[in-house]
């Protein structure tokens, strides 16, 4: 199985394009315009894991081509305007750092400083989490934690002497306590700190459910984070080691017994409409096994995070006439805003969103996954 992937990559590298990504056949199918995005970002993030462990130059080739498109001479971003207030546009910016470091551009450097003035002008909720979107005022989602955290955690440790560090723990820890369900063990998907949105809870701010996908970015931004910081700075490390090690634990109890998977709508098991779900599933694999890399979770649990990657490439992942195919990915999920009822944060809307094949919010996380794999297994 995993030649498959192997081959997939190296078809990736020779035959994608800005504009034609073969990780993104949605993306493609649409006709949609190249711009900095987090789905690439995840890719590019996975590339480059693999040229540090492999010191295949082609890795790093096509990561270049691939960001020089985006990035000009003097630090512009196609497709990035930092006033818009999306915290999912700064996520692909982490890579600029390790280009940086591996070529000396200045214009990489440049591209940080513009993705860092976003971090200064994110408007805030009262407690001082970066609101989602500009769209969706007041809104903390978990997987925000991931777009933007780990760019800021990067930034803080390389370019600013750490100084920043208790802002970024600050809203891990409002995420900590306000979007913690201390009786099931897991994070709900949004968080309103006005309780005025049409999903919110009138009295806690809170979405209904828990979505798998939302739980994942959170997990992999711990990790990220923890790999990202200066480890000298103590307390801040064990905070986030506790934080990832609970929120692991809390998945485990959810665990599908058969497949190692994780289901949609993560504690509603065998309801119907849930099934088991590929992206989310990918990403807490991954969590885990760099966890056990870091040295922040328990040896033992490198089996938990092999036993999830191989149950999802034996229940989802096959050869197609001579592609990879992944199935169980959900398209899209999120809340609100308020002239799209229908995102209400509900069981029935969670199972109502399309279960597609190869679409990149699947296939990213599935790389990712596997570069933490390929170092155990080689």
């Amino acid at each position: 199985m995993y030649e498959i992937i192997d081959k997939y990559i190296e078809k990736l590298i020779k035959g994608s394009t800005p504009d034609k990504p073969l990780w993104n056949i949605e993306h493609i199918r649409q006709g949609k315009k190249p711009r900095w995005n987090y789905i690439d970002g995840c890719m590019m993030t996975s590339l480059l894991e693999l040229y540090y462990q492999t010191k295949n130059q082609e890795y790093l080739d096509f990561v270049i081509k691939y960001v020089d498109f985006f990035v000009s001479e003097d630090g512009s971003i196609l497709g990035f305007e930092p006033d818009k207030y999306v915290l999912d546009d700064m996520c692909e910016s982490r890579v600029l750092f390790d280009l940086y470091k591996l070529t000396g551009n200045e214009k990489y450097k440049k591209a940080i400083e513009l993705t860092y003035t976003q971090i200064e002008i994110q408007p805030r909720t009262y407690e001082g989490s970066f609101w989602h979107k500009k769209i969706y005022p007041n809104q903390v989602w978990l997987d925000g934690l991931f777009m933007a955290q780990v760019f800021y955690m990067r930034y803080e440790t390389e370019f600013n002497g750490c100084k920043k560090y208790f802002d970024i723990k600050k809203q891990f820890e409002i995420v900590r306590n306000r979007m913690y369900d201390d009786k099931k063990h897991l994070y709900y998907h949004g968080y309103d700190a006005s309780k005025e949105a049409f999903w919110a809870n009138k009295e806690t701010g809170l979405s209904k459910n828990f979505w798998l996908r939302a739980t994942g970015w959170f997990t992999v931004a711990i990790a990220d984070v923890l790999g990202y910081m200066n480890e000298a700075i103590y307390e801040d490390y064990d905070f986030y080691k506790r934080l990832l090690k609970e929120t692991i634990d809390g998945l485990l109890e959810y665990q599908d017994k058969d497949s190692k998977m994780f289901w949609q709508v993560v504690d509603k098991a065998g309801m119907e409409g849930n099934y088991l779900e590929t992206s989310g599933s990918a990403m807490i694999a991954y969590a885990i096994l760099k966890g056990v890399r870091l040295n922040v979770l328990p040896e033992r649990y490198r089996k938990i995070g092999l036993d999830i990657f191989n149950g999802i490439c034996n229940k989802y992942v096959s050869e197609k006439d001579g592609d990879l195919n992944v199935g169980g990915i959900c398209l899209v999920a999120g809340l609100g805003p308020e002239n799209n009822p229908r995102r209400d944060g509900s069981y029935e809307y969670y199972i109502s969103e399309p279960v597609v094949e190869n679409d990149a919010k699947g296939i990213g996380p599935l790389i990712l996954a596997y570069t933490e794999v390929k170092k155990i297994i080689e």
